[in-house]
């Protein structure tokens, strides 16, 4: 009797390995979203913070060359505008109010910047940054309502513009 113990072999069987791994498809099934979801609520961060510290920037800039623009508007008009690259715009900031104009967003995408100088600095709308959310592409508006939406589409559009933010994530009540 204790020979035969001694010969069995050791291991788990089967019906225990399977149990075990569909125990851990329930886990992974249960954690792959809010990961996933996770993700792109850390490029939305990502890419908040990086428009938050170029308009600082951009603000700052503006406010040592001729004064600082007038905030509070409650529409913004992209045609009010006009585009500047982002070398140009690193050319004005880097390195005396910020060390390096980020290129993209937490998606991979183009930054837009928009600068208004010479003669129509004075303008109540000067300066705007926008990045065009998860897909890429910009909303088919070309001027946006302040107003906030919800964290979670991760589509919109995140635009700051004149030392405020015009479009960003945050819950609506």
């Amino acid at each position: 009797m204790l020979n035969r113990l001694r010969r069995r072999q050791k291991g788990f069987t089967l019906i225990e390995l399977l149990i075990v791994v569909a125990i851990i498809g329930i886990i992974a099934a249960l954690l792959i979203p809010n990961f996933l979801d996770a993700l792109q609520k850390a490029k939305q961060k990502r890419t908040v913070a990086d428009i938050r510290n170029t308009g600082t920037a951009m603000f700052s800039w503006l406010t040592d060359q001729v004064g600082a623009a007038a905030a509070g508007q409650s529409t913004v008009s992209l045609s009010s505008y006009v585009s500047i690259s982002q070398a140009d715009l690193s050319t004005l900031l880097v390195p005396v109010y910020m060390q390096d104009v980020p290129k993209v967003d937490g998606w991979k995408g183009d930054y837009d910047f928009y600068l208004k100088t010479g003669s129509r600095v004075l303008e109540q709308q000067v300066m705007l940054i926008r990045s065009k959310g998860r897909g890429g592409v910009a909303d088919s508006t070309s001027s946006y309502t302040v107003t906030s939406f919800d964290p979670t589409d991760y589509a919109q559009d995140i635009v700051w513009a004149d030392g405020f933010f015009v479009r960003w994530p945050q819950k609506t009540n």
